[in-house]
């Protein structure tokens, strides 16, 4: 018998896929509000996106969902990757570095989406979201006690707030087109493959993952794009078998050329059995169906993620979707999910005042926003040097002319981790030559103008700070950030981290997220101004203390260099690039207000 839909709910999700149901679990684990879920289809379904990174492994221990998929047969475990570009792949352990000093492996998954996501949604009803499959919603129209939720055919419920978390699509929420994150436009070419070799069986000194048999994925250049190789265990003919997941990535002009249709799979097959490294594994593969699966343009965003106005967010897919280089895209929608979270917890459940939520929801998308640009600029930068190594090829040419950017190195753990942030971009692009590639492009236009770095800093006339609270977005917990942030964290933290890792669900309270509350913040503007843009510091980035010394205007920038940490000085460049920290003895004393 089928359950009947309410009239009335405090949430509604449109979407069923892992930022949907980790979003109503995680809301039906800490509250008593009711939240509804409509998918339009029927769980199991196929989906792309079958290897993640480790940040989403929190998450699911977060939302309780963890205990149940380890308790399945639809995943293997996953340590990192191996990524060849040249005659030598490049390979890395998830955080390997601070693994390396505590000895704990952080470790992510390749799943059967079909199974995965089943898992997350029956776990996410099983906590009390109602849960209805095969219901669309057609429409969302707020007004000013709620929103009204139209399903197809005609029924509507309401809601207090709405999520699209319906994937990649344009959202009837934000009712905006979607834009291109990136200047690449991308068609991904996959089947399931039965036989193949597993890629830490891969010969040679490079190949971090083979002594201790640990599973990384794949991606291998060729020519014309590149290929991600990704066991996964999938029920074939009603027995378990371990099939790999082969991919080509390339664009649509590739496959107008002759003997170069990809989406043919007697042409896919010979041209990835020719690819060095991935030629190994796979002579021996058989195709699990007859044809090949494809995803185009999807590497795009909406400009606004939430509205606490009009009462809707977007999380997931629905928000935004990266290159699938790094396998980012699961961790960021679950991790966006626990944002969304703690967002409609505090409003509904909350006690903040109206500018508090405000300043909360505009964390959650300038924060989302500024993940989602930092990361798509990073995988660019990459793929304009690697297009050096490539002039014949029609893919990789066109993704970059011009000097060597020499940045492969230095970004490569920091992307495979999903750790780039804002701030960490400027820090990566902080050797490369000026105006080469997109993130150096973006870093030069991100430095604030020169100042006399020997005169005294202080806040300019007419800036106030204002005490209120932050979405530390994105906020990854048992996350350690890539040097020089990392030494901002403390013996004690790195410790826990370790416990953490070392037994996610015994030791799931080892750390705290980052964005289980409001964190303590302030927000820097321009008192004759209020209606424009505000550089928040949280707490945690030291801010107060930034304050006291701008406030006392006691050292120069050269003198702050060394004195603040990594994190403070990307606040201070923000402060100066908004025009509200000078060098010039004209400042105005400000003043701190309340919320």
């Amino acid at each position: 018998m089928s359950k009947e839909i309410g009239s009335e709910y405090d949430v509604v999700i449109m979407g069923g896929g892992p930022a949907g149901s980790t979003l109503g679990a995680l809301l039906a684990k800490r509250t008593d509000l009711r939240v509804a879920l409509f998918e339009k289809e029927k769980h199991p379904r196929e989906h792309i996106g079958e290897s993640f990174a480790h940040q989403m492994m929190s998450v699911l221990q977060e939302s309780g969902a963890l205990e149940k998929v380890l308790a399945s047969d639809c995943w293997v475990q996953k340590f990192g990757g191996i990524f060849n570009w040249a005659e030598t792949p490049l390979t890395a352990f998830f955080d390997g570095r601070h693994a390396a000093e505590d000895g704990v492996r952080r470790w992510a998954m390749h799943v059967n989406r079909s199974e995965f996501d089943e898992i997350l949604l029956r776990h996410a009803e099983s906590l009390g979201v109602e849960v209805f499959e095969e219901v669309s919603v057609s429409a969302f129209e707020p007004d000013a006690d709620g929103a009204t939720v139209t399903l197809k055919g005609g029924r509507e419920v309401r809601a207090s707030y709405f999520v699209d978390a319906s994937g990649r699509r344009n959202s009837i929420a934000a009712k905006q087109k979607r834009d291109w994150l990136s200047g690449y436009r991308n068609i991904a070419i996959w089947q399931h493959y039965l036989g193949g070799k597993d890629a830490q069986s891969l010969p040679g000194d490079w190949n971090i993952f083979r002594e201790d048999n640990l599973s990384p994925i794949g991606c291998f250049a060729f020519l014309n794009g590149w290929c991600w190789y990704i066991p996964v265990p999938k029920i074939i003919d009603g027995e378990r078998k371990l099939t790999h997941s082969i991919g080509i990535v390339t664009i649509p002009e590739i496959l107008k050329q002759d003997g170069l249709d990809f989406t043919d799979p007697a042409v896919f097959l010979r041209t990835v059995r020719q690819v060095p490294h991935l030629k190994d594994l796979i002579q021996d593969v058989e195709p699990v169906a007859d044809k090949m699966n494809t995803a185009t343009n999807y590497s795009m965003i909406n400009g606004q993620f939430a509205d606490l106005d009009r009462r809707w967010l977007l999380v997931g897919d629905a928000a935004y979707f990266v290159d699938p280089l790094f396998s980012s895209g699961v961790a960021f929608a679950t991790n966006q999910a626990a944002n969304a979270a703690m967002l409609l917890e505090t409003t509904l459940a909350g006690d903040l005042d109206r500018r508090s939520l405000g300043d909360l929801w505009r964390d959650y998308d300038e924060g989302w926003h500024g993940m989602a640009e930092t990361f798509a600029l990073s995988i660019d930068q990459w793929y304009h040097a690697l297009g050096k190594d490539h002039p014949d090829s029609i893919y990789w040419h066109h993704r970059g002319t011009g000097p060597d950017l020499d940045i492969q190195e230095r970004t490569f753990d920091v992307l495979l981790n999903t750790a780039v942030t804002p701030n960490l971009m400027q820090v990566i692009s902080g050797s490369v030559p000026k105006g080469a590639g997109p993130l150096a492009r973006a870093a030069e236009r991100a430095e604030p103008a020169p100042v006399d770095e020997h005169a005294p800093l202080g806040l300019a006339a007419g800036v106030t700070a204002r005490e209120t609270v932050g979405l530390d977005a994105p906020g990854f917990k048992a996350f350690m950030p890539a040097p020089p942030f990392d030494a901002e964290v403390d013996d004690e933290t790195r410790a826990a981290i370790a416990r953490y890792w070392s037994d996610p669900i015994g030791n799931g309270d080892a750390v705290v997220s980052p964005v289980a509350t409001p964190a303590p913040a302030l927000r820097f503007g321009f008192a004759d101004q209020p209606d424009a843009a505000e550089v928040r510091g949280l707490g945690r980035e030291g801010a107060a203390e930034l304050l006291d010394i701008l406030r006392s205007r006691s050292a120069s920038l050269r003198q702050l260099e060394t004195k603040l940490t990594a994190t403070q000085l990307q606040l201070l460049k923000r402060l100066m690039r908004a025009g509200m920290v000078t060098a010039d003895d004209n400042a105005a004393d400000e003043h701190v207000t309340g919320a």
